[in-house]
């Protein structure tokens, strides 16, 4: 369960933020959004947007999609929401204000799971994916977009030092791919794609498919 000290913080940061956010941030992780939209799109009709702040991706969905967005700051959410007014977002069903570990849908609601820039300023990482892949339907995607850290070398050596700035704007280059990686192991999924994206790869785009039902056929067998 996610720790309330941590939310209350995040939720009293993203307040502050949320006047500024698109300018501060819109330009320097929409190599990352836009790369996850577009496999999101692949993975089918409904999708759910977990932290998605102002909306910045939600203009990437076309008529005819299904998303719902979810964030733990309203204000965020308020900015989002001016911007479906604003720009006539028929895909967007819905805006709720709900925390990534534990999401206030039924089982199986999505084609789709994304996490924009989220998994790694969640309090419990596993947490928040076991969410993801309770609401996902059988044989959907989650979709998530980072900066993961390197694994070793001289830029991980690098990416440890610079950690505590790099946290301060949202991101983390102490999270590793090996994380994601051993949650899906466990939880059933396979990782069915991981691509850097941006200057230099500099973001990560992982792609999680469900096999819950195939390797439990294949128990069962």
């Amino acid at each position: 369960m996610a720790d309330k000290t941590d939310l209350s913080m995040m939720t009293r940061i993203y307040a502050k933020w949320a006047p500024v956010y698109d300018m501060l941030y819109g330009r320097l992780l929409r190599p990352g959004r836009e790369a996850a939209t577009r496999e999101a799109l692949a993975c089918g009709r409904d999708i759910l947007e977990v932290g998605v702040g102002t909306g910045l991706s939600l203009p990437g969905y076309p008529e005819g999609y299904r998303v719902v967005g979810v964030d733990l700051s309203k204000p965020m959410l308020d900015r989002a929401a001016e911007k479906i007014e604003r720009l006539g977002l028929k895909s967007v069903t819905g805006l709720a204000v709900m925390d990534a570990c534990r999401l206030g849908f039924a089982d199986a609601c999505f084609d789709a799971v994304v996490g924009q820039y989220v998994i790694t300023l969640v309090p419990d990482a596993e947490a928040a994916l076991d969410e993801f892949a309770r609401v996902c339907k059988p044989g959907g995607d989650i979709v998530l977009v980072n900066k993961i850290g390197a694994e070793k070398g001289f830029v991980a050596f690098l990416e440890r030092i610079a950690a505590p700035i790099a946290r301060r704007v949202g991101l983390s280059s102490e999270f590793q791919l090996a994380r994601i990686r051993n949650w899906a192991s466990k939880a059933g999924f396979a990782v069915s794609s991981v691509r850097r994206v941006g200057v230099a790869g500099f973001y990560t785009v992982v792609r999680l498919t469900d096999r819950r039902t195939e390797r439990a056929e294949a128990k069962a067998a």
